[in-house]
């Protein structure tokens, strides 16, 4: 295959598209959305056998725990693909939405109308339900998708292909508002990124290797995270039993998510109560503990954490702890150590959890509840294309209005300036 031919041709037919797609009113593209779902139900054993092959594959080519958990689709999980669709079916379509309307002086009203973007790539490894999800989010917010899934997933992600572009067909919407990539030649990603005449944002979904070296080597607007070392810190003030739970859900629901907690802080006043109840449950799930001279000094089989450790994002059951005077210390470990992803304070006192909220600058920061809720779905988008630790545009979980802009609308009646 000419991998920059067939990419340039991608990128005209997703251009094409998302003319169309712009324009089309809310119950096409419902349709469409609806159609998707029926598709996929009626396509779950070809979605599963397709899915075993690349288990398979990947088992063969050494993938670890953490890629290949990623990588399957289960029963469950093609059912929280169709919650997913129907969740987004459901919302409300901010195309064409116009907000902060007002009269001037001069008499025009002014306002502002939310836009889609145009076309959007996405690019992401090992998870198919990304595929769904992202062309879910595109679709409902008016953009035209182009989707480069990983070489691991290929046969899940053709099989999902098919059951978008019956969806598409079933609400007579063009076939390329949704494209999938068809190849694994990593040049495909390199075109991609660089097709700024076609290419209106990128957004990568995946490790840190990926997204750094698409955002030095972008020509187009990209939405990303680089990292997710999330804190979960106990507070002087925390009911422990919350606490405890929270800690435990925090770091092994999923251990291999970018809203997986990755460091402990726990205050000083409440390290003897609590550290070992948690080193106890830690030792169900076979989490490795790493902490600092006052951790180790109340539970003796720590390994003693590293400077590194507190920068990294280990993916795996492994957990640094850092015991700390108080909320202060915390919040500064927060800010230096951590991505700008999702934090956490348990604690009762309402004024330290004001100024937890307040004070640390992550895209997600929360009280008395797990980080593994820093998640489009949980956060009622119905899916989300990603999580941006920018400040710019979109910021956290990004749904339908992070993929959508505002321009400027001015409303007169044969008014002009003076």
């Amino acid at each position: 295959m000419d991998v920059k031919a067939y990419m340039q041709q991608v990128g005209v037919q997703a251009r094409a598209a998302s003319a169309a797609i712009a324009k089309a009113d809310s119950g096409l593209k419902n349709k469409a959305l609806q159609a998707i779902a029926t598709a996929i139900e009626n396509s779950r054993e070809v979605l599963i056998a397709a899915n075993q092959n690349d288990m398979r594959r990947g088992q063969e080519n050494g993938l670890d725990a953490a890629l290949l958990d990623r990588l399957e689709l289960t029963p469950a999980r093609i059912d929280a693909m169709l919650e997913g669709l129907h969740q987004v079916t459901a919302l409300p379509d901010p195309v064409g939405g116009m907000t902060d309307l007002d009269y001037r002086p001069s008499g025009i009203q002014v306002g502002k109308m939310r836009v889609p973007l145009g076309v959007i790539g996405i690019i992401y490894e090992s998870r198919p339900n990304v595929t769904i999800e992202a062309a879910s989010l595109c679709l409902k917010s008016g953009n035209a998708a182009i989707l480069r899934g990983g070489s691991e997933a290929i046969e899940s992600n053709q099989a999902l292909a098919v059951c978008i572009r019956e969806g598409l067909e079933v609400a007579g919407l063009s076939e390329f508002t949704v494209q999938v990539i068809e190849t694994t030649d990593r040049a495909a990603v390199g075109e991609l990124i660089t097709m700024s005449e076609y290419v209106d944002v990128v957004v990568p979904r995946g490790g840190k290797g990926l997204i750094e070296r698409i955002s030095k080597d972008a020509k187009v607007t990209v939405i990303k995270h680089l990292d997710g070392i999330c804190h979960v810190y106990i507070d002087d003030d925390a009911d422990m039993s919350k606490a405890v739970n929270i800690a435990i859900n925090a770091k092994t629901h999923r251990n291999g998510t970018c809203n997986t907690m990755e460091t402990l802080l726990v205050a000083e006043s409440v390290a003897q109560k609590a550290l070992p109840q948690l080193a106890t449950a830690y030792a169900e799930f076979k989490v490795e503990l790493r902490g600092c001279e006052k951790t180790k000094a109340i539970l003796a089989s720590v390994i003693e954490a590293t400077e590194e450790d507190w920068g990294t994002e280990y993916l795996g059951p492994v957990l640094s702890i850092k015991v700390v005077a108080d909320m202060a210390e915390a919040i500064k470990h927060i800010n230096k150590y951590g991505s700008h992803h999702t934090d956490s304070i348990i604690s009762e006192n309402y004024t330290k959890a004001r100024e937890f909220l307040r004070q640390v600058d992550s895209s997600s920061v929360m009280v008395n509840a797990s980080t593994r809720f820093a998640d489009g779905f949980e956060y009622g988008l119905g899916a989300e294309i990603g999580i941006s630790t920018d400040k710019i545009h979109a910021r956290g979980p990004v749904g339908l209005d992070g993929l959508t802009s505002q321009k400027w609308i001015v409303l007169g009646d044969g008014h002009i300036r003076h």
